[in-house]
């Protein structure tokens, strides 16, 4: 069986401006995503940053993309419009996406979603706990009942999505907050999975876990067909006979 063919971007910012982040990730945060994938033996990841030629998201990469997986934060505004056209494109004609994080304020996440994906958010060092709520789903399997993270950013309700059409995770924080920080849709022909832990000053995706949580999402959202929207003109199977068109409902129209 052929692997699955990942492209993960990160913006790639915040690790050469912050001192913190780059002794967490100095290669960036895409570098450990990607290996903690390849080292699940089924997958063939690649990489790509905002400041690559085309943000690295050229038609071609796209074409040879199961899933994207999407990390941005400081830099959503440097994301060019033509480069989000091109990525909404390829979801709706099957390609996957996994929004991770603080990319739910995207502009490919936005526009997939239709609402402003707003949320709360407060950075105090404070313990997580993802649960699972649907330990049969795909993306919950070999995570068991929670995965407890020692110190991470709160994201709270309401999060301003459409009502996710299955929830697989919900998170509990310190401070008393919940979050549905593990949801699905699909968009035409292709499947969306946000999942909301990974603050760039933590060392969330270097968690077992959490790397085991992509792995199955990318499982899930991997492509499974390549439909282009083509709008055609579609020829009738069976022989139709021919029809007189029925006007007798318009005798007396306007008396």
């Amino acid at each position: 069986m052929s692997k699955i063919r990942v492209t993960v971007w990160n913006e790639g910012r915040h690790e050469k401006s912050n001192a913190t982040v780059k002794r967490i990730y100095p290669h960036g945060m895409h570098s450990v995503i990607a290996e903690g994938l390849r080292r699940q033996g089924d997958f063939e990841a690649r990489t790509a940053t905002l400041d690559d030629p085309e943000h690295g998201l050229t038609e071609e990469v796209l074409k040879n993309t199961d899933v994207l997986t999407w990390w941005g934060h400081m830099a959503h505004g440097d994301v060019r419009d033509e480069v989000v056209a091109r990525v909404k494109k390829h979801v709706l004609e099957g390609m996957g996406l996994m929004v991770l994080h603080s990319g739910h304020y995207s502009k490919i996440f936005k526009a997939l979603m239709g609402s402003t994906c707003s949320l709360k958010w407060r950075e105090a060092d404070e313990k997580e706990i993802v649960w699972t709520i649907e330990p049969a789903h795909p993306i919950a399997e070999g995570i068991g009942e929670r995965i407890e993270i020692a110190n991470s950013e709160m994201y709270g309700e309401r999060f301003d999505v459409p009502h996710p059409e299955e929830t697989v995770f919900i998170s509990w924080f310190e401070g008393g907050e919940v979050f549905r920080s593990g949801c699905c849709w699909k968009r035409g022909h292709g499947r969306i999975f946000y999942f909301s832990p990974g603050h760039e000053t933590y060392p969330i995706y270097y968690h077992p876990q959490i790397q085991k949580v992509l792995g199955n999402a990318a499982r899930w959202a991997r492509r499974r067909v390549t439909l282009p929207d083509a709008c055609p003109k579609a020829e009738a199977v069976q022989p139709i006979p021919k029809h007189e068109v029925d006007l007798s409902h318009m005798k007396n129209w306007g008396k």
